[in-house]
């Protein structure tokens, strides 16, 4: 019987250094790639076209092995470059004093009324007032004492994120994040100093877990997945990822704190139209724009999935288009991949199948087909762990090999 196994997931992170310093669910364990790296002894550059928040770079930067990172969203390229740079004593210690500058700066006067505010929608649903009123404080300070991009500011930035969420109203009791029925006060006479001094706590434990320094710099590229990475040097001769899964769950919705707060969104339309961009991506005009989207000729040859599309469609048509056209682009991401890999190189995809309405998605099926008509030999599915939703559904690992 296949076990949920915590410890394959993003919770095996937590309170492991530089890898917890975020919580974001769509991260995968530093267990996993740990245990696939011991396999290969003789790895000499590593390439994770999904990168996300960076786990696959962060654990060969360890290890010492050269790493291509990309991800089509720009936080999450900026959050790993943050995550995976070899800091040294000294900027560690400009950012724990760059902390009580800021803190000091806002004990000593009163808000000003130029504070500016994320244009997040229904931004109350996410901090009452006074909290609001402290993170904006804190971040006007932030941006005035480091007026230019620094690992230093960086650091802060990411502590303030850190602070961000955990003041929020945000709730992750579900496979993403919700809301929370009422606002929790720890304190209603003393919640901006509170805030404060959690601020100057958390930039004491990041700096912490940023002093062992990775032995090995890691590449991170803002880029589109479907297409192929530029060759390296060395060639990529080992794949190691886990692509959005096909489950209609938008990575921009636990995003939009950190995005809106760091200026990547502007406005609402801009979320969508990322995740229009993003394979899997499901966000306001990514789901509208289905309804006109075309396969162009472009087919699956797995057997069955024609089927399988016309079972989802008699629910709903734009949820069966959602499936087709999320195989059509990891059909073209295994196309294009090949031509920027070694003679031999090792793939491994995470993927986790699917379930809309009563019909099931063999993901883990599909993709090895898809790796197959892509020209990748030895394709082989390991189940790794029951996920904690409908019975059905599983988590995958999906190894390959290029031609030699």
């Amino acid at each position: 019987m296949t076990k949920q196994r915590a410890d394959f997931t993003f919770r095996y992170n937590r309170g492991r250094g530089r890898y917890g310093w975020l919580r974001l669910t769509p991260a995968y364990s530093l267990k996993v790639v740990h245990q696939i790296l011991a396999q290969l002894p003789k790895i000499n550059h590593v390439l994770d076209p999904f990168a996300g928040s960076g786990t696959t770079g962060l654990v060969c930067a360890e290890r010492g092995i050269p790493s291509t990172l990309i991800d089509i969203n720009p936080f999450l390229v900026w959050f790993t470059r943050t995550k995976t740079v070899a800091y040294t004593a000294a900027q560690l210690e400009q950012v724990r004093n760059g902390a009580e500058q800021i803190v000091r700066s806002i004990a000593a006067q009163p808000p000003t009324d130029d504070l500016w505010y994320p244009p997040i929608r229904n931004i109350h649903r996410w901090w009452p007032e006074e909290r609001r009123q402290v993170l904006a404080q804190i971040y006007h300070e932030l941006r005035r004492q480091f007026p230019r991009p620094t690992p230093v500011k960086d650091l802060l930035l990411v502590a303030f994120c850190q602070l961000v969420i955990h003041w929020s109203n945000a709730s992750f009791n579900h496979q993403s994040m919700s809301f929370k029925a009422e606002a929790v006060q720890p304190n209603l006479f003393a919640t901006p100093q509170l805030m404060l001094q959690h601020f100057r706590e958390m930039v004491q434990q990041l700096t912490a877990t940023a002093e062992p320094r990775p032995r090995t710099p890691v590449h991170v590229v803002q880029a589109d997945s479907r297409h192929a990475p530029p060759p390296a040097q060395p060639a990529y001769d080992c794949v190691i990822t886990s692509p959005p899964y096909p489950n209609r769950m938008s990575y921009i919705r636990e995003l939009r704190p950190y995005m809106y707060w760091l200026g990547y969104l502007k406005e609402a339309r801009e979320a969508g139209e990322l995740d229009w961009q993003a394979i899997g991506g499901t966000w306001g005009i990514a789901t509208s724009r289905l309804n006109h989207w075309q396969p162009n000729g472009k087919r699956i040859s797995y057997p069955g999935f024609k089927d399988m599309l016309s079972a989802i469609a008699a629910h709903s048509e734009i949820l069966s288009k959602y499936v087709q056209r999320y195989f059509l682009d990891m059909l073209t991401h295994f196309q294009n991949l090949r031509s920027s890999l070694a003679g031999g190189a090792r793939l491994y995809y995470i993927v986790g199948n699917s379930k809309f309405y009563d019909t099931l998605v063999p993901v883990e099926a599909i993709y090895a087909h898809l790796m197959q008509d892509a020209g990748f030999e030895n394709v082989k599915i390991e189940r790794l762990r029951k996920r904690n939703s409908k019975k059905e559904l599983f988590e995958f690992l999906l190894s390959a090999q290029c031609p030699s």
